[in-house]
C-alpha cells in the first residue's frame, strides 16, 4: 500500500507538471503492442509475438515515465535553497556529499561531494557571490586534497552557470581521476575539517534564513 501511494503520488506531480505527460507515456507504451499485433497478424506469429510485445510496450512505459518523473522533480524544487544538496544526495554510485560546508547571510551555500573524479563543489546563490565563496572552499580543501582534481560548478540558469536537471548529468561525466581507496583516504582528510553552517537535507522554504554562526568562546 505504501508503493502504490507513492506510485500515486508520483503520478500526481507528473501530471501537475506537464499534463501531456500521461497520455504520452500511454501512447508510446500502446503504440508499441499495437506494432506487435499488427506483425503478428501479418505472419501469422500473433500467439508468439503478444507477449514479448506486451513486456516492451510498458518497459517503454515505464522508461518513459521515470524520465518524466525525474523532470517533474527537478522542476518542482528548481529554484529553491538547498535543491542542489538533494540532487547530489540522492545521486547513483560511491559519492559521498556533504551539504553547506560553506555559506553566508545571503543563503549562498556550497555544498561537496567526493567521488572517483574527486572533490566537487556545487554552489547555489546569487552567480556575483558565489565565486569568492567557491574559491574560499577550494583554497581550504587544496591544502589537504593535494594533487587531487576539484572542480566547481554554480547551479542556476545564468551563463556559465548548470540547470539543476543538468548536475548530475554534468557531475557524472566528469572523468574517473582516483581509485575506491584513495576516494576513502580523501574522505576521511577531510571529514577532518571543522565544519561550518549545516543545512536540513533537501530544499528549504524560500523564507528560511541562515542560522547564526557561533561566537568563539574566549577565556
Amino acid at each position: 500500500m505504501g508503493r502504490i501511494k507513492q506510485i500515486r503520488m508520483v503520478v500526481g506531480i507528473v501530471r501537475k507538471q506537464n499534463p501531456r505527460a500521461l497520455p504520452i507515456v500511454a501512447a508510446a507504451g500502446l503504440g508499441i503492442i499495437v506494432v506487435f499485433v499488427l506483425i503478428g497478424l501479418l505472419t501469422h506469429l500473433l500467439a508468439v509475438l503478444i507477449p514479448p510485445g506486451v513486456l516492451l510496450g510498458l518497459l517503454a512505459a515505464m522508461l518513459l515515465f521515470g524520465r518524466f518523473a525525474q523532470q517533474a522533480q527537478y522542476d518542482a524544487i528548481a529554484g529553491q535553497p538547498g535543491a542542489a544538496a538533494a540532487v547530489l544526495q540522492n545521486m547513483r554510485g560511491a559519492w559521498t556529499t556533504t551539504p553547506a560546508i560553506a555559506a553566508n547571510r545571503n543563503m549562498d551555500v556550497v555544498h561537496r561531494t567526493v567521488g572517483r573524479p574527486g572533490v566537487i563543489l556545487v554552489g547555489e546563490g546569487s552567480p556575483t557571490r558565489l565565486p569568492s565563496l567557491l574559491a574560499a572552499e577550494k583554497k581550504r580543501i587544496s591544502r589537504i586534497a593535494g594533487q587531487v582534481p576539484i572542480y566547481d560548478f554554480q547551479v542556476g540558469d545564468g551563463d556559465g552557470q548548470v540547470p539543476i536537471r543538468q548536475l548530475q548529468k554534468k557531475i557524472m561525466g566528469l572523468p574517473r581521476n582516483l581509485t575506491g581507496q584513495t576516494v576513502a583516504d580523501l574522505n576521511y582528510r577531510l571529514n577532518a575539517l571543522p565544519q561550518q553552517l549545516q543545512m536540513p537535507k533537501g530544499p528549504i522554504p524560500r523564507t528560511a534564513r541562515m542560522p547564526k554562526a557561533p561566537r568563539p568562546r574566549t577565556r
